[in-house]
């Protein structure tokens, strides 16, 4: 999508620190951490939000949600980690495009 942050660190406009990889999902260092670790998951399909979700996304969403344990363990958070989704303005979301937050210390 023309115009989204995301999407140009997907197509490479924009660099990353990325953690993990794939053919539909990129996780990659949040540039103003809140937590230790603090990663952010997008799946490489451009998705507004939560709410735009529809039934074509299963696959993409399901293939992230099980990648995240994943992608912890990548960073070092075997003892446990925060998974976070904000929604909208008023629900926190900066950049409209999907993304998680996996968030976390180290043990």
């Amino acid at each position: 999508m023309s115009g989204c942050l995301f999407c140009d660190i997907v197509a490479g406009k924009l660099p990353c620190d990325t953690v993990y990889e794939d053919e539909h999902i990129l996780a990659f260092k949040d540039l103003y951490p809140k937590a230790p670790v603090h990663v952010l998951v997008i799946p490489k399909q451009h998705v507004d939000s939560l709410a735009h979700l529809q039934a074509e996304h299963a696959d993409i969403v399901s293939h992230l949600t099980l990648k995240l344990a994943k992608i912890a363990k990548i960073c070092g958070l075997q003892a446990g980690f925060k998974v976070q989704v904000n929604t909208g303005a008023k629900g926190g979301q900066e950049v409209f495009h999907l993304h998680y937050h996996i968030m976390g210390t180290p043990a």
